[in-house]
């Protein structure tokens, strides 16, 4: 069974509703997923101040995600809000403080991907999830995003987020936007996605332990019923004939 680790920050909410819409993609493939949050950086004074302690009570009892932890993931998916075109200062902690997996080369060949949630639709959700790539391909990872096959990518009637490069949310400047159908099929998809992608390495890196036999009667070299080549005694003409030593 495939793993799927899935980290993020979420300041409010959003990216954690995203993460769970990740999941179920996820798990609707047969993959084990796990979702881990990334320490807070700000004080309680400051949370209260913003008025985040309530809302992020909702994932309280999450695990923090430890560089141990990402060691046996077939894939993670990595989700943070966005901040001036970037990560937060909490994902990019975390992300800052895999040094040993990376000189250990523990991430190597395992599925990448990243998620965003902005305020605003021009809100820097594609630079903010290629920060993360960047961080990803120093790993040797497969990056993962979202292929314009998914019809939420092209659609014009409504505020839908998402990239090829992956998933994103537009909360709206105050926060109070909920995810429409179509942001929470576009997480669906990258979960599902990454899922069935990490399936497939996994599966061509640890081949079957029992190959199929070797047949029992191979047939001979070269084969009894090939034409033999038979070649002319008579000299080329191209080739003038050598007279025999006289004895």
């Amino acid at each position: 069974m495939v793993k799927v680790k899935i980290v993020f920050y979420s300041t409010f909410g959003h990216t954690y509703k995203m993460a769970k819409a990740i999941a179920d993609g996820a798990r609707s493939v047969g993959a084990k997923v796990e979702l881990y949050q990334v320490p807070e950086l700000l004080s309680e004074a400051a949370l209260d101040a913003a008025g985040a302690r309530g809302p992020q009570q909702e994932w309280a009892e999450l695990p923090f995600a430890t560089e141990e932890c990402l060691r046996d993931a077939d894939a993670i998916i990595f989700g943070s809000p966005v901040r001036f075109g970037n990560v937060t200062a909490q994902m990019r902690n975390f992300l800052d403080r895999t040094a040993r997996l990376w000189l250990s080369g523990a991430l190597v060949g395992k599925v990448g991907s990243a998620f965003v949630s902005a305020g605003t639709q021009h809100g820097g959700h594609e630079t903010a999830i290629q920060s993360m790539h960047t961080t990803l391909l120093y790993h040797g990872m497969y990056i993962v995003g979202l292929p314009y096959t998914e019809p939420q990518l092209v659609a014009m009637d409504a505020i839908v987020g998402g990239s090829p490069f992956g998933a994103s949310f537009t909360t709206g400047t105050d926060g109070s936007r909920e995810m429409s159908q179509a942001d929470i099929a576009l997480c669906q998809a990258q979960g599902k996605r990454v899922a069935l992608i990490a399936h497939k390495i996994s599966v061509g890196h640890h081949p079957s332990p029992t190959p199929s036999p070797a047949p029992t009667n191979p047939p001979p070299f070269p084969s009894a019923t090939a034409t033999p080549i038979v070649q002319s005694s008579a000299p080329s003409a191209a080739t003038p004939a050598v007279a025999a030593p006289a004895t």
